[in-house]
């Protein structure tokens, strides 16, 4: 199930699905642990003795955020309850805290007891053994905690005296789940009432709830938040905070940080509509709340993806966080780049190239590529990552002369990378050596990743010449004209009017070259190698555009011919593979940079708007989506769409 509303502030990431359900709770990382492994939170609502959980069918919904700011407005409204809530959700700027707001709209018109029910299904630090929940008087709150992660969950209703909230919580249940029958408290809530159990420790979850009374003619406002920290007195000093200065001053401070944060550049937007220039912006915000404050650019925290592989999205691909920073630096956001570079500082192998990916906090993550080959020792490697870093390190510092903070850098990560680079080259072929294509799935020596090796060396020469290192600067120079005049020979294939996405070099030093035609093309001339105009490439996007293109009403641009992943279309000619919105927008960046005229640039703005049409009302781009229905695919949000 998507994530249709993710929340953050760099530390506290958690995600909303399609029923306004809390889904998942990354802390204090974004991406890592993940204390609810993706099972749903619920939200229910009991009124006349009727209950319903958010996820009832009967709900009407609508998930957005707020414009320009990472603050949600969500709408549920039940027409055999008669009611309608409205949550106004944000994780504060600062504190690590969820705090919600819930307006309760009377439509039956007359006054009514209504009870929102919370509940927590946590399995802290990613499994459930040896968790505890808890009732905690003094503040009339529920915490959960194990080893060093807590989380208190409080609420309050306004009083109707002038003397603002008072907070705590009015039922609570604590217990077992997912053991010897129990399933948990959310079903003790579903006749109104909670337990009041005070405690429970192993597997377990909790259940809060908070009362109001409606009235027909304004809305009732219920507040419930969620305090996130490393010990009891961190989330308790969090809570008191709120206390003291009610959660409407926190939800307003937030709305306006963000706010600030997404202007934080002028643009001119010219005739671009509407539609195109607010998925611009609200992109940028989704893109905030996948990028940790320590730098890790996350590549997507949607948990539901478990089930496909047993694995996550939730790790930094250093070629996915090159690309990911060079868009923050293009629109302004020049310190998450700075940050992402800080990170792969310190990631990147003393050897001077970087691994498969890495989790948040640096260390190395999960891998399924060998380091033994039918040949014998290889290196588990996608080669195209080391040179993006380079490539968007160099674009950051020429864009805003980042000396000081570039001096280190230079010999630690620009030094080492292009080293490393320079002499992994096949002598025969003038190629790089193989590695792992940016699909994940072939290893050779691939069109992307020879353009991205190209570009870092490049790049790393012009750092050499600007510390006026000329012998160096010349020698990663020349190893990247080598490179390009390896990729005329052997990449460029005149029989077929084009460039090859893969070639092979057999032990005899035959190159055999694999022609489905792949989006990952566009690297040849988007990171510079060849101008956009040559003939060459101009054949070769043209054969991306007209072969890759879905043909269905949905349209968009499949990754490659054939593309198995998520397959839904198998006997169709018309569906290459599902729609990827980054393939479908590299066409466009193409477009945009053969555009001599403002006429020139439609195609490109016709792709633009069928981004912004495709994404969910939240404004969050999937994955990939479906080619007949256009609904998401994958992981969604995905921080490179």
């Amino acid at each position: 199930m998507p994530r249709d509303v993710p929340l953050s502030n760099g530390n506290l990431l958690v995600n909303f699905d399609a029923a306004g359900q809390l889904r998942d709770v990354y802390f204090p990382y974004v991406g890592m642990e993940n204390h609810t492994q993706g099972g749903p939170c619920r939200l229910g609502v009991w009124v006349d003795g009727v209950f319903r959980w958010a996820d009832d069918p009967g709900w009407d919904r609508d998930l957005k955020y707020q414009p320009d700011t990472l603050v949600t407005r969500i709408r549920l409204v039940h027409p055999g309850l008669e009611l309608a809530l409205e949550t106004t959700d944000a994780v504060d700027m600062s504190a690590n805290v969820l705090i919600r707001r819930i307006e309760i709209h009377e439509l039956s018109g007359r006054p009514r007891e209504v009870r929102l029910f919370f509940h927590h299904d946590f399995r802290i630090m990613g499994n459930a053994v040896g968790d505890t929940a808890y009732y905690e008087p003094q503040r009339r709150c529920v915490l959960h905690y194990k080893l060093r992660r807590w989380f208190l969950f409080n609420g309050a209703v306004p009083e109707i005296a002038p003397a603002g909230i008072r907070s705590g919580i009015h039922q609570w249940a604590t217990g077992v789940k997912e053991f010897r029958g129990a399933e948990g408290t959310w079903r003790d809530a579903e006749d109104g009432l909670l337990s009041g159990n005070p405690i429970a420790q192993g597997s377990v979850d909790s259940t809060v709830a908070l009362h109001a009374v409606t009235r027909p003619e304004e809305a009732s406002v219920v507040y419930y938040w969620m305090a996130a920290g490393t010990g009891f007195e961190e989330v308790a000093a969090i809570n008191r905070a709120v206390v003291a200065r009610g959660p409407e001053d926190f939800l307003g401070r937030t709305r306006a940080y963000w706010e600030l944060w997404v202007d934080k550049s002028e643009w001119e937007f010219g005739g671009i509509p509407g539609e195109v220039t607010g998925a611009f912006r609200r992109g940028l915000l989704v893109l905030r709340t996948q990028i940790d404050n320590r730098g890790a650019i996350t590549a997507a925290n949607d948990h539901d993806i478990i089930h496909f592989a047993r694995d996550t999205y939730s790790y930094v691909w250093p070629r996915d966080g090159a690309l990911v920073a060079r868009a923050l630096d293009l629109s302004g956001h020049f310190e998450n780049s700075r940050a992402f570079f800080d990170f792969c500082h310190k990631a990147i192998a003393k050897e001077g190239y970087f691994l498969h990916k890495y989790n948040p906090d640096g260390s190395l993550a999960s891998s399924w590529h060998p380091w033994q080959g039918k040949d014998g020792k290889q290196l588990p490697i996608q080669e195209d990552g080391t040179g993006l870093v380079v490539w968007a390190l160099w674009n950051h510092v020429d864009r805003y002369r980042d000396v000081e903070w570039m001096r280190e850098k230079y010999r630690g990560l620009v030094a080492s990378a292009a080293d490393w680079m320079a002499s992994y080259v096949d002598p025969e072929t003038g190629l790089p050596h193989p590695s792992f294509d940016l699909w994940e799935e072939r290893y050779g020596v691939h069109a992307f990743t020879v353009a991205a090796t190209w570009a870092g060396l490049v790049a790393a020469s012009r750092f050499a010449w600007r510390f006026n290192e000329g012998n160096l600067a010349q020698r990663w120079k020349s190893a990247a004209d080598g490179i390009k005049s390896a990729a005329d020979r052997h990449l460029y294939r005149p029989e077929w009017g084009r460039f090859a996405r893969t070639v092979t070099v057999g032990g005899n030093g035959e190159v055999d070259a694999d022609g489905t035609v792949d989006a990952s093309l566009y690297g040849l001339w988007y990171f510079g190698m060849y101008p956009p105009e040559d003939p060459r490439i101009i054949r070769t996007m043209e054969s991306v555009r007209e072969r890759l293109w879905v043909r269905t009403d949905v349209g968009g641009l499949a990754r490659y011919e054939n593309d198995p992943y998520h397959r839904v279309a198998t006997d169709d000619a018309r569906v290459p593979g599902n729609p990827w919105f980054i393939c479908t927008l590299w066409l466009a960046q193409w477009h945009i940079a053969r555009a001599g005229t403002a006429a020139e640039l439609a195609p490109a703005l016709e792709i633009l708007q069928w981004v912004a049409r495709r994404a969910l009302p939240s404004g969050v781009l999937a994955e990939q989506v479906h080619p007949y229905t256009n609904s998401p695919l994958s992981v969604s949000p995905l921080t490179w769409s």
